[in-house]
């Protein structure tokens, strides 16, 4: 049996899976380009404007500005991570997808490949509705800002790994409950988002650091909504490559293992 982190092999039929979910998105629209938009607005009501209110700066810089860039960071999060866990279960256990589309010349690793690109990609749409509201508040800082649309891919293709990591091993679409609130819902209170890092205690610093990946995703989109740029942006898109590849493998060869009986 293959490693769980050894090298699968990826053809380019994995983007037919990526297609056919972009089309089944496309068909329903109407539902799936409202949220974004509804989200970043009520992030910047309730918390930018109201809390900023009484927090009036950050660091120096104000805290509506200070949020922003965490919208979209936790848009990237939540996107991906969604797609592949609740909605890759549903079209792997209850659509039946997976089974149809392993029955033509799609191997697993394609059909798990597509689903992580389209989680990606799902991450991209999300952040590219939501620039120009925050560009319509003027929160972030433009052209500079655009750099956050690549930016959402790597981030989303790492949720989206992370992700696909836990339906893995999920036994039922329920047991989905636990990582989205044990490890997602403290992830986008303690990652930097709503207030600075150096808040917590040192030792809580470290471990969001070095075990949150949200924590790099909303240092890296502050520095270009700002901007505030420094060589750091590099050791931050290092962690979530090296983070990003890992949890790739590991779920393509994990879902491998699940599929096949």
């Amino acid at each position: 049996m293959p490693s769980l982190v050894s090298f699968p092999r990826i053809t380019r039929r994995a983007i037919k899976v990526w297609y056919r979910n972009m089309v089944v998105f496309v068909r329903t629209w109407q539902v799936n380009f409202f949220p974004p938009l509804v989200e970043a607005l009520l992030y910047l009501f309730a918390i930018g404007l109201g809390i900023g209110t009484y927090v009036k700066e950050i660091e120096g810089i104000p805290y509506v500005n200070f949020i922003a860039p965490a919208i979209l960071a936790i848009a990237v999060m939540n996107s991906a991570f969604f797609e592949c866990t609740y909605g890759s279960y549903v079209r792997m256990y209850y659509q039946k997808s997976f089974d149809a589309m392993i029955a033509t010349p799609l191997s697993i690793e394609d059909v798990i490949a597509g689903e992580l690109l389209w989680g990606a990609t799902r991450s991209v749409i999300y952040v590219v509705i939501m620039l120009p509201v925050l560009a319509a508040f003027g929160v972030i800082s433009l052209p500079l800002a655009l750099l956050a649309v690549p930016v959402a891919f790597l981030g989303g293709l790492m949720f989206a790994g992370i992700a696909m990591c836990f339906t893995s091993i999920s036994p039922g679409i329920d047991t989905l409950n636990y990582p989205a609130f044990l490890f997602i819902t403290p992830m986008a209170l303690f990652s930097g988002t709503f207030f600075p890092l150096t808040l917590m205690p040192a030792f809580l610093q470290y471990i969001a650091l070095s075990v949150l990946p949200l924590t790099h995703v909303v240092a890296i989109m502050r520095m270009l909504t700002l901007p505030a740029l420094s060589w750091m942006i590099f050791a931050h898109i290092a962690w979530i490559a090296v983070v990003t590849a890992l949890f790739c493998l590991l779920s393509i060869n994990l879902m491998r293992r699940r599929l096949i009986v």
